[in-house]
């Protein structure tokens, strides 16, 4: 008997449009295969234009890279203290640990997920009140979807603490209509092979100060010292994007709203065509906040169920995963401070995502609704 392969459906492929290999071969024609280049150039512009506000863009080897240099631009150094949401990818924190300064785990609140404007002042106090005010705040935009941006800026700014926005999955996301990315001290993205749009691998900084701009290439650059021969008064980091992998960003820059739309509309599809069922729940938007939708994300009554539907999609060829484990969770993580609720910890024993590429086909994504229903019509 012939086994039927069913095609894979992955929780978010990358998606190419149609320059990315002409402004690769450029690149090969001209022999800038190097970090740096006009690809380079004209890649950070297009970033830059797409923020609709005056930004200098840095781009890195990766999101992490650009988190890296960002709390080290704002000094953060061994000893220090870091506020970081607590629900997130764990790129988000290690860099805390990369120049020895100790991550202070923050819950989230449940209208975004993201990181609790009531927990995060309660920790700052504690934390000053032992003598150990925090030098920096990582905060998310978890899926896409905005933090509470004016809530948090408020409190940074009451106790003059930076914020690094980590903006790794929310290119493309709106608050008040400015675009994610340009509302902290520093801001940072992520091109990923997963995220809505990829350079293969990559990331940038971004910030409002030409001379934070400058810093970061010159420190993602080895912190080579103006001189004729090879010369280095501080560390410095090889984190610079190639000439190459610009090309293919240049590319997905010019299909990036296309790529939100495209998966903004499988978050529609799966929320209408899943609407019967009472016991599933879904992230929604608040008032003026504008997800990309990065992942289409449900909450589910009970860890049983949420494992049910995950096994029963892997059966089925069809890649699933639960949120994000958090940090104050993870074995690495464990033993520092955190400020928490119970908020983290409860989305992720029932939460999961599905898949959300914007290349997936309606066969796709109805392939994913019949197996969610039969399981909780069941």
């Amino acid at each position: 008997m012939k086994t039927i392969v069913k095609d894979k459906i992955w929780l978010s492929s990358p998606h190419m449009g149609l320059m990315e290999q002409k402004y690769v071969k450029e690149a090969f024609d001209s022999n800038w295969v190097a970090p740096l280049g006009p690809n380079v150039n004209l890649f950070e512009k297009a970033i830059a234009d797409y923020m609709d506000e005056k930004v200098y863009v840095a781009a890195l080897s990766s999101g992490t890279a650009a988190i890296h240099l960002a709390l080290s631009l704002l000094g953060v150094t061994r000893g220090d203290e870091v506020l970081c949401q607590s629900f997130t990818f764990s790129a988000s924190a290690n860099p805390i640990l990369y120049l020895g300064a100790t991550p202070i785990f923050v819950d989230s609140e449940r209208h975004t997920w993201n990181i609790s404007p009531l927990l995060l002042q309660r920790a700052i106090k504690q934390r000053i009140s032992l003598g150990r005010k925090p030098k920096a705040i990582v905060a998310v935009h978890l899926y896409g979807m905005p933090y509470k941006i004016e809530e948090i800026r408020k409190i940074a700014d009451h106790f003059e603490i930076p914020i690094v926005e980590d903006s790794a999955e929310a290119l493309g996301s709106t608050y008040y209509g400015s675009k994610c990315g340009s509302f902290g001290d520093i801001g940072i993205l992520s091109f990923n092979g997963n995220k809505i749009i990829t350079t293969s691998g990559g990331g940038a900084l971004v910030t409002k100060n030409s001379i934070l701009k400058e810093k970061a290439v010159f420190l993602a650059t080895q912190a080579r010292d103006n001189a004729p021969h090879y010369q280095h008064s501080q560390v410095g980091y090889n984190y610079r994007m190639s000439n190459v992998l610009a090309g293919i960003g240049r590319g997905q820059m010019e299909v990036l709203e296309d790529r939100v739309n495209a998966r903004r509309s499988n978050f529609n599809y799966y929320k209408e065509n899943l609407a019967g069922l009472s016991n599933i729940e879904f992230l929604e938007e608040q008032e003026n906040f504008k997800s990309n939708r990065w992942l289409t994300c449900i909450l589910t009554p009970n860890f049983e169920t949420r494992e049910q539907i995950r096994l029963a999609l892997q059966e089925e060829e069809i890649e699933s995963r639960p949120l994000w484990k958090p940090m104050h969770l993870q074995p690495i993580f464990s033993k520092y401070p955190n400020y928490q609720d119970g908020t983290s910890e409860d989305l992720f024993e029932r939460g999961l995502c599905l898949p959300s590429g914007s290349n997936l086909s309606l066969e796709d994504l109805d392939r994913v609704i019949s197996i969610i229903n039969k399981i909780l019509v069941r």
